[in-house]
């Protein structure tokens, strides 16, 4: 399904899918499969084999009395008997191991091939999005699902097979009839499940919107407002009207398939009578025996089960190689950022970086969010980008840490294209606070740990890196001090504060632990600060800043802020309008230029001189 809405897929690619999932299923769980697939498949032989010791005993009661000839069939249909009671256990158990076993692959393969999407492009891209929820769904169940299908078929096969022969031998006529009903059924089945596919896809939008709302509902950091704007209603409402309409698709799929299934049963029901009149008409006649009679009457409803059970068996194997091609395409993606034949290492920054001509949009069809930007950022020096909000200045950010590359221009390291560089490199050279930093519910260790998982197994580095964000002796205060969880989902008691349960932090003191993060990763070439003292006040934002001008010299800093007192030591300051370098120089070179820096830096200092007069 190559654009993500297809409901075919040709039989070379249902093949392709169907490999790759036995290839998944045995990696999981060789041992299980080994016994499981010879097990499914064997099955089939069992009631085909208890007909004919059926037939035998009939035989042997009606030509001459006494147990002559009795023992081996009986012997035969009680041994049948207890693999048919026995091996659906065994068989469910093995399966639920299966299950579990692929799936747990399967989401390892998956999360594992995200993780390779080194930039951010096809995560924002909703069609994508949707994809990957496809796939998620997929990654769980579909892929045993299609081994299991795959086996089922063939047990139904031999099932089928068994019997066809044996209705040969009857009447060649009726399995004619039988095995051509079938037909209308196979097709029904397999279209079925391209309509299921399809279904499934068209209300995957539906889904993960309702799913937004229900976590807006029961976000923490969401309650606040909803309760006090009185929200939760619309969004209550909004969330029932995505489900609503993923019921009516699902409902208006069931209907047709009601209507449709009715139809194929009654069918068979027809073609089932009509046999058990010919033969009870042909055992009246002497055409047929008491064992032959015996061996038809099981012989049509069981060749009419193992038909629907292949049929049905094989409409959900073309739906799960349909949902399982979901997650092949995000499997198969290949990098979203261009990979260089050969990658140049990234040097330390001695010289600076250039922007030249840089021109960068979020989509083909989307305004330019930059436009022929021209920047030059010494190394070493404290770099400041000032300009209103959509002015470009996070979209730069995102371009120098290569989450997406220039539409146009180029931006280079020390002389060096950053696309000719490997990525993971290119963003060790690096330590970041942005504006949107994450509040990870794990230990404040683990939350100041993931700025630098290798200094994270120091812990003096991680204390050292808490003291200059001014968050220390807070985490010194709690309970289990460094230990203490910052959640309060993963626990069932969570009315208050707890070590046990867990706490929540302020936003500023979550701010310090975003800082932290920064300050752990010693001895990077580049510091990006996007609003970094945004949530803290104005005593505390004054020492954070002391600590970030310290680090700061030790590296090239990029310092964005809206907050025009904290960056006026700054070595150079940059306007970014519209997505364009209005001006740039130090403090004084603006303040004297009468441009826009100038204008905003008084209207701000006429704030605080006004109420520091009051």
């Amino acid at each position: 399904m190559t654009d993500g809405t297809a409901s075919r897929l040709g039989p070379q690619r249902i093949a392709h899918h169907l490999a790759a999932a036995a290839l998944l299923a045995w990696r999981a769980a060789p041992r299980a499969i080994a016994v499981y697939a010879p097990l499914a498949v064997g099955t089939g032989l069992i009631p085909v084999a208890a007909a004919w010791c059926t037939k035998q005993i009939f035989d042997r009661i009606t030509g001459e009395p006494g147990w002559n000839g009795l023992t081996a069939p009986l012997a035969t249909l009680a041994a049948l008997a207890v693999l048919q009671a026995v091996t659906p256990e065994l068989r469910r158990y093995l399966h639920g191991h299966i299950s579990r076993a692929v799936a747990l692959r399967a989401m390892d393969r998956l999360y594992v091939a995200v993780g390779r999407l080194s930039g951010l492009a096809k995560l924002e891209d909703p069609a994508f999005r949707d994809r990957l929820n496809m796939a998620e769904q997929a990654g769980r169940g579909w892929p045993a699902h299609l081994v299991d299908d795959s086996l089922a078929t063939a047990q139904a096969s031999i099932t089928l097979i068994g019997f066809l022969a044996t209705l040969i031998t009857l009447e060649p006529a009726l399995a004619v009839v039988v095995l051509a009903a079938a037909v209308p059924t196979m097709v029904v089945q397999v279209r079925l499940g391209r309509a299921r596919a399809a279904m499934m896809w068209r209300i995957s939008p539906h889904a993960r919107r309702e799913h937004h709302f229900a976590d807006l509902l029961t976000s923490i950091p969401a309650a606040k407002e909803l309760r006090l704007f009185g929200l939760t209603d619309m969004f209550r409402g909004r969330m029932l009207r995505e489900l609503s309409q993923s019921n009516r698709e699902q409902a208006g799929q069931q209907r047709m398939e009601l209507r449709v299934t009715g139809l194929l049963q009654a069918l068979t029901a027809a073609i089932a009578a009509a046999g058990l009149v010919w033969a009870v008409s042909a055992a009246a006649r002497g055409a047929l025996n008491i064992g032959d009679l015996a061996l038809f009457i099981a012989a049509v409803p069981a060749t009419q089960s193992a038909i629907q059970e292949l049929v049905q068996r094989l409409g959900t194997a073309h739906q799960a190689a349909l949902m399982f091609d979901h997650y092949r395409f995000v499997e198969e993606q290949p990098p979203d950022l261009p990979v260089p034949l050969k990658p140049v290492p990234v040097p330390p920054l001695r010289t600076g970086i250039q922007l030249d001509d840089v021109w960068f949009r979020y989509s083909s069809d989307g305004p330019w969010v930059l436009r022929g930007v021209n920047l030059f950022i010494p190394a070493g020096a404290a770099v400041a980008l000032v300009g209103l909000n959509g002015a470009g200045k996070s979209s730069l950010v995102k371009l120098l840490c290569r989450f997406y590359d220039p539409d146009r221009g180029s931006i280079r390291w020390d002389g060096i294209d950053l696309r000719d560089m490997p990525v993971a490199q290119l963003r060790d050279r690096m330590a970041a606070v942005f504006q949107d930093y994450m509040s990870y519910e794990m230990t404040v260790r683990e939350n100041i740990g993931v700025g630098d998982l290798a200094a994270a197994q120091h812990p003096g580095r991680i204390e050292a890196a808490a003291r200059r964000a001014g968050i220390h002796d807070k985490v010194r205060g709690l309970a289990r001090g460094y230990d203490t969880l910052l959640s309060r989902t993963f626990f069932h008691s969570g009315d208050h504060d707890d070590p046990d349960t867990g706490i929540l932090l302020s936003g500023g003191q979550w701010q310090r632990l975003a800082l932290a993060r920064a300050f752990l990763r010693e001895g990077r070439d580049l510091v990006i600060l996007d609003e970094p003292s945004s949530g803290l006040d104005a005593e505390a934002e004054h020492a954070i800043h002391t600590q970030l001008r310290a680090h700061r010299q030790t590296a090239t800093s990029l310092l964005i802020s809206h907050r025009l007192g904290t960056i006026r030591d700054a070595d150079l300051i940059v306007i970014l309008d519209d997505g364009q370098v209005a001006a740039q120089g130090t403090h004084d070179e603006l303040m004297a230029s009468e441009s826009g820096y100038a204008r905003l830096f008084r209207l701000q200092a006429a704030g605080y001189e006004n109420a520091a007069a009051r």
